[in-house]
């Protein structure tokens, strides 16, 4: 680090404080800021391109990263359940709500230049810093555990032993994080990310009936016939396959990290709608891709990845298959580099402590530490002999759901919050969208709890 005393910036004109510290963070974060300035500064389809390369991020990874493994199990079992019909356009409902809660992130995110955690111990006390992050960091370790169950599974299809498969992952978490640059790790990420799209050409080898696909988009039909505890549950993993805690910290985390500005927000709202778009056309993709397996009448109650492509193979051969399983490897990779660091963001912003991926080992030894031992712990569960691994998945999924409400309501304070948000306050069109919902998840979970506690008392709702 480097102390300044007090003098005019040759380059800018203005004093500098004396006690000012410039990081090996700062540095790096001026100096991809820079390169924004000069695109900006630039004319033409070209700059504006450039623009577009260097801004987006956060959004697409956010999305695609919540494309994890247990929400392509989860979009699976739903095309081999109920096939192709209600849970299309359900799904895509599902993606809508994630663009309304994901965009008011960007705009706290670019307005404070802070992660969700710490403002939340700074607006409302360390208690609810605390309870927030640990509450966070228990869920991101459970749904880790379905990260490396995914890993392991679309592994497992090509004869990889478990035990290999889980610990070749995490070697590959510990390699992305190798570069100590936010923006080198965005991009390496990303590429990995865009392989969630593999489902596209495995949907297509199954030579879908496009004109059903069209009608159940547009009518919602066939319907999945009476409510019974089986779709409450596909229902509610399907919700929290797309809308869940640790999207808000890490989105708003990695948009303070990435050094977006109030300039930005315009690009940073089409950067999470380009990351729903193609998630939400990927988990599409995952349930054209098994219904086949519905319209055969094959079970697939206890599917695990691999069960999954083996089943589709008679429908889209070896190499179908063998893409299904990668795009599930793919899908728990992805998420357990985003959602460990999410974990890690949160840490470091309650603990007071160095926090970015911009930051060397020796620099950001807690954030990284926290990341590595959270990751290793949900590995290490895995290989437990016995475990249900589907029913963990569709479980993961609904307790995402249950613990989305209260998240929500923090985000909601925050974004109404005049003093740190300024003229980018939540207009009242987003605030009625994210009450909208707010209702319907608590409406989820209401119908869960029912289906547990009464599942006769389904019949009310809807028959079944």
């Amino acid at each position: 680090m480097n102390r300044m005393d007090a003098q005019l910036d040759d380059r800018s004109g203005k004093e500098v404080p004396a006690n000012l510290v410039i990081t090996h963070e700062d540095v790096d974060r001026a100096h991809d800021r820079r390169r924004v300035r000069e695109s900006r500064a630039r004319r033409g389809p070209l700059a504006r391109m450039q623009l577009l390369w260097l801004l987006v991020g956060p959004g697409i990874l956010v999305m695609l990263g919540e494309n994890d493994g247990p929400s392509m199990l989860s979009y699976a079992a739903t095309g081999a359940r109920f096939g192709i019909g209600f849970f299309l356009p359900f799904v895509v409902l599902t993606f809508v709500m994630a663009c309304v809660v994901q965009e008011m992130t960007v705009r706290l995110g670019a307005a404070t230049h802070r992660g969700h955690a710490e403002l939340i111990f700074d607006r409302f006390g360390p208690f609810w810093g605390w309870f927030s992050m640990i509450d966070l960091m228990v869920g991101n370790f459970l749904t880790l555990v379905t990260e490396f169950i995914a890993i392991r599974a679309g592994l497992g299809f090509f004869g990889v032993r478990p035990a290999v498969a889980v610990l070749g992952a995490l070697v590959v978490l510990f390699v992305a994080l190798m570069a100590h640059r936010y923006w080198t790790w965005e991009r390496m990420t990303l590429a990995a990310a865009m392989c969630n799209l593999i489902f596209v050409p495995v949907a297509l080898l199954t030579h879908p009936h496009w004109t059903a696909v069209g009608r159940a988009l547009i009518t919602w039909q066939p319907s999945p016939g009476g409510l019974t505890p089986e779709l409450v549950l596909i229902l509610l993993s399907n919700i929290g396959a797309t809308v869940t805690p640790w999207m808000l910290f890490f989105q708003q985390s990695a948009i303070a990290d990435k050094g977006l500005t109030k300039r930005d927000i315009a690009m940073g709202r089409f950067d999470t709608v380009l990351g729903a778009a193609l998630a939400a056309l990927a988990a599409l993709a995952t349930i054209v891709a098994t219904a086949p397996l519905f319209t055969h009448h094959m079970s697939a109650g206890n599917f695990e990845a691999a069960n999954f492509a083996q089943a589709l193979q008679p429908f889209v051969g070896h190499w179908g298959s063998a893409l299904f399983a990668l795009g599930m490897f793919e899908a728990g990779m992805v998420a357990a580099i985003t959602i460990s660091i999410s974990s890690a963001y949160a840490f470091g912003e309650v603990a007071h402590r160095p926090h970015s991926l911009n930051l060397p080992f020796t620099q950001g030894k807690t954030f990284y530490l926290v990341l590595v031992i959270e990751a290793a712990a949900a590995a290490g569960l895995v290989l437990i002999p016995g475990i249900p691994l589907v029913y963990i998945v569709l479980l993961v999924n609904v307790i995402a759901v249950l613990a989305m409400p209260p998240a929500l309501l923090f985000l909601y304070m925050l974004v109404n919050d005049r003093e740190i948000m300024g003229e980018l306050v939540s207009p009242r069109w987003a605030n009625v969208l994210a009450l909208m919902v707010v209702i319907l998840l608590i409406g989820a979970g209401i119908l869960f709890g029912v289906s547990v506690i009464a599942p006769r008392a389904l019949t009310l709702f809807g028959g079944g």
